[in-house]
């Protein structure tokens, strides 16, 4: 509408473009090259270091941060692109604090480790930034390989494919690639369309076709990848979300977070994202701090996210919860949303105070009121099994150690297998690894 009302409770322009550019500028902006060189220096590049063990993808840390002291960041992204070829986003989104950072031996001495994310972002941005791609494909092997999801695990795994020779085919169910790195985090953490930069860059190894708008289902089945193709992959993340349950789930302005962060991570005119005054995010998640920030940088009064369990079982990391209270957000714990209370929009939301008896989550039956004139759901996505056929494991897809499913040609990782947490860097190690067995299996 004309005066920037949405719904009832939502208005669009609460803040100008200038502050909403600052809000959203570059949350660890680059390192130069002096503060890279810095950097670097303090690293004491053990022999076996622990930073190497907490990564999922098994980069060669101190190798990589050795070439970068010696003044060779191009060699330093090429230990990065052999274990991780989305290393350029794994540097702005991974979880470092509680991952090579928390392990790094000046982390344990003095609290204060090696800023290992920022120096990798320093190496992989250099040689993003000149074109270059370090790696040329093998011969041609002649066989075809269909990857269904171009999130972080299908294109690693079609990456690796190419590189070793075999012809890919990517089946991506929206009108663009990256999957959770494009749609699913927070804009201040990936800057400047980085996600589609990263995608056009790791495609111009060739080898590799990208089919959008088309997901199993819708156009494509299981059954004619698999027999029109050598081999398939399955790395289409998780398609639903977990709702509430609960009385006033279906209101107007109860939105699911995934769908907020998505939709303002494709908008061109932050201004124009209709916003609540009184916000409320249930969860304790990374989505869930990502879209409690990013409604108070778009200017809501007042953010208050509530977990059922206290803040030691939240997924969120330390940095992240801190992050979201240094932004304002008031953070609630132990309490669980009992009913959503409005007539078409929501008003409010009851929470009931819980405690944790041998493990066990229960109510104590006192309730409180939260004020909410718009509610985001952050307590879990779920998988869509699509009548695959396979066998499940829990709600997702069962896979060995390898990402072999229970039929034969079919491989699986990331977010849609089960084993693994739901990190980029995770699902960037188990599509690789698929490729590496794929290839195996293709060259028997």
């Amino acid at each position: 509408m004309a005066d920037g009302t949405f719904q009832t409770g939502l208005h669009s322009g609460r803040l100008d473009a200038e502050v909403l550019e600052e809000n959203f500028s570059d949350l660890h902006p680059p390192l130069s090259g002096h503060e890279a060189l810095v950097a670097a220096d303090r690293c004491y590049f053990c022999h076996d270091a622990p930073c190497i063990t907490a990564c999922p993808t098994d980069i060669d840390i101190p190798l990589f941060i050795r070439q970068i002291a010696t003044g060779t960041p191009e060699a330093a992204a090429k230990t990065i692109f052999d274990q991780n070829i989305l290393g350029g986003m794994c540097a702005r989104v991974c979880p470092t604090e509680t991952l090579c950072e928390e392990a790094c031996v000046r982390e344990a001495a003095e609290g204060k480790p090696v800023t290992i994310g920022q120096l990798q972002r320093y190496a992989t941005d250099t040689v993003m930034a000149a074109g270059n791609h370090p790696y040329v494909r093998s011969a041609q092997t002649g066989k075809r390989v269909a990857v269904v999801g171009a999130g972080p695990a299908g294109l690693a795994c079609a990456h690796r494919l190419a590189l070793n020779g075999h012809d890919v085919k990517i089946f991506e169910a929206r009108p663009k690639g990256g999957g959770l790195n494009e749609f699913g985090i927070a804009a201040y953490k990936s800057v400047d369309g980085f996600a589609q930069a990263e995608l056009e860059w790791l495609l111009s190894i060739g080898g590799i076709e990208l089919e959008y708008n088309t997901a199993l289902g819708q156009g494509i089945d299981l059954a004619s990848l698999s027999s029109g193709f050598d081999a398939v992959f399955l790395g289409m993340g998780l398609g639903g979300v977990n709702s509430l349950g609960i009385d006033g789930d279906d209101l107007n302005n109860v939105e699911n977070a995934v769908d907020f962060i998505a939709n303002l991570r494709q908008s061109n005119d932050l201004s124009s994202i209709p916003i609540g005054r009184h916000v409320v995010v249930i969860g304790g998640g990374m989505t869930a701090v990502d879209a409690a920030v990013q409604a108070k940088l778009l200017g809501a009064l007042e953010v208050t996210m509530v977990y059922r369990r206290g803040r030691d079982a939240m997924s969120a990391s330390v940095f992240e919860q801190d992050l979201a209270a240094s932004k304002g957000v008031r953070i609630i714990t132990n309490a669980q949303p009992v009913a959503v209370i409005g007539e078409d929009s929501v008003t409010a939301v009851t929470f009931e105070f819980t405690e944790t008896s041998s493990g066990n989550l229960k109510g104590t039956g006192e309730t409180f009121d939260l004020q909410a004139d718009q509610v985001f759901r952050a307590i879990g996505q779920t998988f869509d099994d699509a009548k695959l056929g396979l066998v499940l494991e829990g709600r997702k897809i069962a896979v060995d150690a390898n990402g072999r499913t229970s039929q034969p040609g079919i491989w699986a990782g990331g977010d849609c297998a089960a084993g693994g947490d739901d990190l980029t860097v995770t699902a960037v190690a188990e599509g690789r690894d698929a490729a590496e067995n794929i290839h195996q299996a293709l060259s028997a």
